[in-house]
C-alpha cells in the first residue's frame, strides 16, 4: 500500500496529512494507553526518566484503546452519511449516522442486547476491533441509555470528559478537501461529540479540533504552509465567534490562552502540563495537546512524548496530540521508513478509511468495493 495515491499535488498533500491525522492519533493513543491510569512517578519508575517513549508491543503489535476504535467508527459513519447522501437519502444527518455507528461500536464491547445482525458499519467485520480496551462509562451509557440522540441545543448528560473530543478528528479530515468549510467542520465536530457529551465544555473543544484540523489540511492543499501557531489562531478567531455567548466559554478560552503562552516558554514540560490539568476532561485534554503539538511542532515523536507522560489521561492526551501534530507534518514526515505504522493495530483499516474520507463517494468510485463498504457493510469479513 502506497502512502500516495497518483492524484494531483494537492490530493496528494491532503492525503498525506489525512493519513498522518488518523495514523498519529493512533500511534499517540497506542503510546499512552499502557500508562493510561499511572502517575507520572510511577510511569517514571517503569520506564525511566524520560518516560515512556516507545510502543509497548505484544505478538509484535502496538494496541489501540477505545479512543481510535471510535474515531475509526466515526469516520465510518461520516462515510456512511456521504454515501447515503449522494445516492438519494436527503433525511439523514452526519451526526445520526455516526450515532448510528456508536451503536455498533457499543455492540463490540459485549452488551448482548446490541448485538448486531444486520450491521451497517463494514468495521464491524473486522474482529479486532472488538476487543474492550477501557472504553468510556460516559460514552457507553449515553450511546445505550440516552433516549435519544444529544446535540448542543439537547444534552443527554452534563458531562464535559474527554470522550468526545478524542474521537472527533475525521470530521475536520471529510471537511478538507472542500473551501470554506471551516465553521460547518466545527459545527459538526460539536454535534458528534454532543452525541455523549453534554456539557459546552465537553463540545466546544471538540469543535475546536475538528476545526483545526480542518484548518491544517486545507492550508496544506492550498499550499499556504502557515504555521501550526498562526492556524490555531485562526482557529481560535472561529470557535470565538461561534461559541462566546455559551455557558463556560470564558473557563475555555483561559485555559487555551494559557496552553498557547506556556508553549512558548522554556519552562519544564511536567511542570506546564501540570498547570493545565489531566486530560480527563475535555478542555484539559485539547489544552494539553495544543501545548504539546506547538512547542514541538517540528518533532512529531517529542510532541507525543510529551502529551503521554503526566498524571492523567494519557492515551487520550497522546490520540489528540497525534491528530494535530500528525496532520500537520504528514505521514511522509513523521514515518518515512514506516518504523511504527505496520506496528500499529488495525493500520490497514485506518489506510482504508483515511482514503475514503479523501476520495469521497463520487460516480467515478462507486463501485463493487464501495458498495460493499457503505451499502452492503460486507467488506472486510474474515479480517
Amino acid at each position: 500500500m502506497s502512502f500516495l495515491s497518483e492524484k494531483e499535488p494537492a490530493a496528494d498533500k491532503i492525503l498525506d496529512a489525512v493519513y498522518g491525522c488518523l495514523l498519529g492519533g493512533a500511534y499517540g493513543d497506542a503510546l499512552g494507553y499502557p500508562v493510561e491510569f499511572l502517575k507520572l512517578n510511577q510511569i517514571i519508575d517503569k520506564y525511566g526518566e524520560d518516560g515512556i517513549t516507545g510502543l509497548i508491543l505484544r505478538n509484535g503489535i502496538a494496541e489501540i484503546s477505545d479512543d481510535t476504535q471510535m474515531t475509526l467508527y466515526t469516520a465510518n459513519g461520516i462515510l456512511n452519511y456521504e454515501t447515503q447522501t449522494k445516492t438519494g437519502n436527503s433525511n439523514v444527518s452526519l451526526s445520526s449516522c455516526v450515532f448510528a455507528a456508536y451503536r455498533e461500536w457499543y455492540s463490540t464491547q459485549g452488551d448482548p442486547l446490541y448485538f448486531m445482525e444486520n450491521n451497517k458499519c463494514w468495521i464491524y467485520n473486522v474482529k479486532t476491533l472488538h476487543s474492550l480496551r477501557a472504553p468510556g462509562n460516559t460514552c457507553l451509557s449515553a450511546i445505550a441509555y440516552s433516549g435519544g440522540i444529544g446535540s448542543i441545543d439537547c444534552s443527554v448528560n452534563n458531562s464535559k470528559g474527554c470522550g468526545g473530543v478524542m474521537r472527533v478528528a475525521p470530521v475536520g479530515c471529510y471537511f478538507a478537501k472542500e473551501s470554506e468549510k471551516a465553521r460547518i467542520a466545527a459545527l459538526e465536530g460539536a454535534q458528534v461529540a454532543a452525541l455523549t457529551h453534554g456539557h459546552t465544555l465537553g463540545y466546544i473543544p471538540a469543535a475546536f479540533l475538528s476545526c483545526l484540523i480542518y484548518k491544517i489540511i486545507s492550508n496544506k492543499a492550498e499550499k499556504y504552509l502557515l504555521d501550526l501557531s498562526y492556524l490555531v489562531s485562526e482557529t481560535y478567531k472561529i470557535i470565538y465567534d461561534m461559541f462566546k455567548g455559551r455557558e463556560h466559554f470564558t473557563e475555555f478560552e483561559e485555559l487555551i490562552k494559557k496552553a498557547i503562552r506556556l508553549s512558548a516558554s522554556c519552562e519544564d514540560d511536567k511542570k506546564c502540563i501540570k498547570e493545565l490539568g489531566q486530560g480527563w476532561v475535555a478542555e484539559e485534554a485539547l489544552a494539553i495537546a495544543l501545548y504539546s503539538s506547538l512547542k514541538y511542532d517540528t518533532d512529531f515523536r517529542k510532541a507525543i512524548n510529551c502529551a503521554v507522560n503526566h498524571d492523567g489521561d494519557s492515551d487520550s492526551t497522546g490520540a489528540v496530540t497525534g491528530n494535530i501534530s500528525g496532520a500537520y507534518s504528514g505521514l511522509s514526515l513523521i514515518d518515512k521508513d514506516r518504523s511504527f505504522v505496520t506496528k500499529l493495530e488495525a493500520n490497514d483499516i485506518i489506510f482504508e478509511l483515511s482514503q475514503d474520507l479523501v476520495n469521497g463517494c463520487s460516480k467515478e468510485n462507486f463501485d463493487e468495493k464501495w458498495r460493499s463498504k457503505y451499502v452492503d457493510a460486507t467488506y472486510g469479513r474474515g479480517k
